[in-house]
């Protein structure tokens, strides 16, 4: 089959690799019909992600059609047609069973790894890093799904792909990044990162009844989109966050931030920018934090602060005395997919979510090298790249 495939810092390649196989009674065999490039892609791409080895299959946004399932499999059946969380979960640990999915406690093979760098393991991820399970991706024509009588979602076939790809890992994560605010009508919600996963966070918000929502970018067509899609823009390249953000809640400051940006975040060309990229860049930190601090100083005190961007390993300079002292609330993690999954798709039916005219770009798995670097450049109004094997 073909693939897409990482050979290390911008080097991504569409290869003929082996055919996946069931390996496991629980397993299936998935048919990919559409999946995704997604911003957290980026930092293996930009050689940040730990625990990458050359040859990797990437991707984990896709979905398709079932093609073969393990005898032990009772929920699917072959021609099911499914949406497949980036999550790998097992359903019946302590932590599935909790509904915290993403720390699934089997669900990672390399457990051990893990649990030497963050102290104790998370769950399985497809496509990224030897860290989280080092499983084949989905930016394949085909798939081996573990544990697939407990992860993937069935879809209906009133829905397009387009429709519903996202259900698999930007739309919950926008969605947890805004349900762990626990957003009230009087709240301001401020969002950084107008990408797939600040959008989905801005119509989470909306949704849950937010009084305002800003959004903050430096791209232009992604800050379009946020303001057709009602909210209030910041352009961080134009402006001051800090006093925009103080001027629209009367120096009061958002009573919820959602950091939607991670480990590769911009300040502008800053001193403080260009300190997190020399450290970064030599490995003294692996993840720049400006999110997190400008988030730390503008939030109203007694704030919560969401954090569905990604990081990898060890950041400084945080004011943890601000946050501290100002009594914030902290909420994070990888998203729990099969938490929300049933009723995002209702609303998605329902018509509540916009999943599909901020995909700016498609093609082919040979095309995805190329839009590798379109979409990290952020070129050609590149805000989004689905892919069809």
């Amino acid at each position: 089959m073909r693939a897409i495939t990482w050979h290390g810092k911008h080097d991504m390649r569409c290869e003929s690799v082996p055919d996946p196989e069931v390996e496991h009674g629980r397993d299936a065999i998935i048919k990919v019909t559409s999946c995704a490039i997604c911003g957290s892609d980026l930092h293996f791409y930009d050689g940040f992600m730990p625990g990458m080895e050359s040859g990797d299959i990437v991707g984990h946004e896709f979905m398709g059609e079932v093609m073969e399932v393990g005898r032990d499999n009772k929920k699917l059946k072959v021609g099911d047609r499914v949406v497949v969380p980036f999550t790998i979960v097992c359903g019946e640990c302590d932590q599935c069973r909790a509904g915290r999915f993403s720390v699934c406690e089997r669900s990672n093979r390399n457990a051990d790894t893990a649990a030497k760098m963050f102290g104790h393991t998370s769950a399985g991820l497809f496509g990224y890093s030897h860290l989280t399970g080092g499983y084949a991706g989905g930016q394949a024509e085909f798939v081996r799904v573990p544990f697939a009588d407990a992860g993937p979602v069935k879809v209906p076939s009133t829905l397009t792909d387009e429709q519903v790809l996202f259900l698999g890992d930007i739309l919950p994560t926008g969605w947890q990044g805004a349900a762990e605010c626990e957003i009230k009508p009087t709240d301001t919600v401020a969002i950084w990162g107008a990408g797939p996963v600040g959008l989905f966070a801005l119509q989470s918000a909306k949704i849950m009844g937010a009084r305002q929502v800003i959004v903050i970018d430096e791209v232009p067509e992604r800050l379009a989109i946020a303001e057709r899609m009602g909210a209030i823009t910041i352009d961080f390249s134009k402006e001051s966050t800090v006093e925009r953000l103080n001027e629209l809640t009367d120096n009061k400051g958002p009573e919820c931030c959602i950091d939607c940006v991670g480990m590769e975040a911009h300040s502008g060309y800053t001193l403080e920018h260009a300190y997190d990229r020399i450290k970064q860049t030599v490995m003294a930190e692996t993840d720049r934090p400006h999110v997190l601090r400008e988030m730390i100083y503008v939030c109203r005190p007694g704030g919560t602060i969401s954090v569905p961007g990604v990081y990898g390993g060890i950041v400084d300079k945080i004011p943890f005395g601000a946050a501290m002292n100002k009594s914030l609330t902290f909420k994070m993690g990888q998203t729990h997919v099969n938490k929300w999954a049933d009723d995002l798709l209702r609303r998605i039916e329902e018509g509540q979510f916009d999943t599909t005219s901020f995909i700016s770009h498609r093609g082919t798995l040979e095309d995805a090298p190329e839009l590798y670097k379109t979409f990290r450049d952020k070129a050609d109004g590149c805000t989004k790249v689905v892919l069809t094997p």
